[in-house]
């Protein structure tokens, strides 16, 4: 298992759109669907910071992340940047083997 956890800050009236498009329906687990090796997404919402999220994308391994990423690069880029008003920061916390 290999998984890729980011932390966003996100302004309380772009919350909704945030929670709808980083969720386990939203626009980023469609994308990653349509691999196989794709085992899911966790929104996190933080207790004690308004705003403070973080999300966990499983996949089977590294190798089928980066299989991902360079046959699907085009659409993460699209989705990425179509996302970019949801969030006052975005940070890559990183990326693990399980």
């Amino acid at each position: 298992m290999f998984v890729v956890v980011w932390q966003f800050e996100v302004v309380e009236e772009k919350m909704a759109a945030f929670e709808a498009a980083y969720g386990a329906e939203g626009a980023w687990a469609q994308l990653f669907r349509v691999s196989p090796d794709y085992r899911g997404t966790e929104l996190l919402r933080d207790a004690y910071i308004p705003g403070g999220y973080l999300t966990i994308d499983r996949w089977t391994s590294e190798e089928a992340f980066r299989a991902f990423r360079r046959d699907h690069d085009a659409d993460y880029e699209a989705v990425d940047r179509s996302c970019d008003a949801l969030t006052s920061r975005e940070t890559r916390i990183g990326a693990y083997s399980v």
